[in-house]
């Protein structure tokens, strides 16, 4: 019979449609209280809801011992239980100089990349991760701190596509009495308890405080702030989509979307929108014309908004080159060409899973695919966008940049190399474009150039074990959003 707090978990699911018969969800478990509880619940569940349980674990080789006993305990638990479990070793550390992140960031891609692997590769619908009522306190006092607006407020959604948090209605301390009360044993890691981090600090010291010296209730009303701020940024979004579609036309290459062509905002039309939905249209298309959301803020929108009450011919700089300019209909957004050469971007490839190119705005895509799936990737047709490597023989780590000296491409069969300047004067590739095409490189070695073409060196044969297929997409389908995946736990 189920108890107050498995009954609250079952009914918080169901609320929110987390999930239908016939669903495999994939469940982060570290080996902490967090992630243990959740696997106890939703495998008490799966029996009476009709979806299967299955367990991601990823050790991250920062606590040595520590990290394999986790990992062994996770092992040995899901045993026990009769789940599915995959093991995903890797080494964060080593991962985040070669992507130029922090170690925090690039375990959270890290696991993120391992749930949708699970997801391709192991019938996964769903992910669920153990993130609680205090963990949503915790991010909306974080956002508060750094500077937000509603959509910072939102917190930790409980569903956001495939992504399901069935622990947002307990608190820390419902899950840690529960995990008592059934005499589950679960691991302690101990950088938990590290100052480390900003979160901790948030979660041992201020959040701590307020609710012993301002409020005891303090984390159950961030959470309810959070919940209605969801409730007026889904209606603001919804009335944005309806403004978009009245105020705003595309022209040129692309109709405007990720950085290409010009947006163009009907004035009459916009200047009758309520000022919130206005400022919110607008950001919404600077981000469009720019193919970024990082670094545009209030005063680019303000700035943009106030062109509508200025003389024709007016504008405005934005960040990524966006320029705003005020037109005998409105305003119009676009992209200025860069004149000269440009700075130099270099950018490393998330190997698997997805990587903005800001030189270009172009995402590309890697997927790793084994030796049982190489019969498959030969016969891949090859796009001019799409193509598959022998990954095997990649040097170093791969990176997507713009043209530097010495870089250089394999010709042939027998290793013959040319350098990538003569190779463009060959192709009669005009100078002002040589410098803004997009490389994908192995050191100085150019292992593709997308819509041209692939170094010899790199080329799928009869020996090859591990292929990377890479494809290029025009649409930047990946935007980074720290509240929208795990932020830090219950891997």
């Amino acid at each position: 019979m189920m108890n107050r707090t498995e009954k609250k978990v079952e009914e918080f699911i169901e609320k929110y449609e987390m999930v239908g018969k016939d669903d495999t969800v994939v469940t982060g478990v570290s080996g902490g209280a967090d992630s243990v509880c959740l696997l106890f619940m939703l495998c008490s569940l799966s029996k009476r809801l009709g979806f299967r349980v299955t367990v991601c674990h990823v050790n991250h080789g920062l606590r040595g011992v520590a990290a394999d006993e986790d990992e062994a305990y996770v092992t040995r638990l899901c045993e026990r239980l009769g789940v599915p479990c995959r093991i995903f070793r890797e080494n964060v550390e080593l991962i985040a100089r070669k992507r130029k992140q922090s170690t925090e960031e690039a375990g959270r891609m890290i696991r993120r990349e391992a749930f949708e692997i699970m997801c391709r590769e192991n019938g996964g619908t769903k992910i669920a991760t153990a993130h609680h009522r205090d963990d949503n306190a915790e991010t909306v006092l974080l956002n508060i701190a750094r500077g937000t607006g509603i959509r910072g407020l939102c917190g930790i959604r409980p569903v956001r596509g495939k992504w399901i948090r069935p622990m947002l209605c307990l608190s820390r301390t419902e899950i840690e009495e529960w995990v008592k009360e059934k005499g589950i044993a679960f691991c302690t890691d101990a950088t938990n308890e590290e100052d480390v981090y900003t979160r901790n600090r948030i979660r041992h010291n201020i959040l701590p405080a307020m609710e012993e010296q301002v409020n005891a209730g303090t984390a159950q009303h961030l959470n309810d702030l959070s919940l209605q701020a969801r409730e007026i940024w889904d209606y603001i979004k919804k009335e944005t989509d309806r403004a978009q579609t009245e105020c705003v036309s595309y022209a040129g290459d692309g109709g405007g979307a990720a950085g290409t062509g010009k947006i163009r905002i009907a004035g009459e039309r916009f200047k009758k929108l309520e000022p919130v939905i206005a400022k919110s249209l607008i950001h919404r298309c600077i981000c469009e014309a720019a193919g970024e959301e990082k670094d545009i803020e209030t005063v680019h929108v303000m700035d943009t908004i106030a062109l509508f009450e200025k003389q024709v011919g007016k504008q405005t700089a934005l960040p990524y080159r966006v320029r705003a300019v005020r037109s005998y209909g409105g305003v119009t957004l676009e992209k200025t060409v860069q004149q000269g050469k440009p700075e130099e971007v270099e950018t490393g490839l998330n190997i698997p899973g997805l990587t903005y190119f800001p030189g270009t705005g172009q995402t590309i895509e890697c997927t790793v695919l084994d030796a049982e799936q190489a019969p498959f990737a030969k016969e891949f047709p090859q796009k001019s966008y799409t193509k598959c490597f022998d990954y095997d023989i990649i040097k170093y780590s791969l990176s997507a940049r713009s043209r530097r000296p010495g870089d250089y491409l394999v010709v042939d069969g027998e290793g013959s190399r040319q350098k990538l300047k003569s190779y463009f004067i060959n192709e009669k590739v005009p100078r002002q474009e040589r410098d803004r095409k997009l490389l994908i490189a192995d050191g100085d070695h150019i292992v593709w150039i997308p819509g041209m073409r692939m170094s010899r060196a790199y080329q799928v044969g009869s020996r090859t074990k591990r292929i990377l297929m890479i494809k290029i997409t025009e649409d930047r389908e990946y935007v980074r959003d720290d509240q929208s995946i795990d932020s830090g736990r219950g891997s």
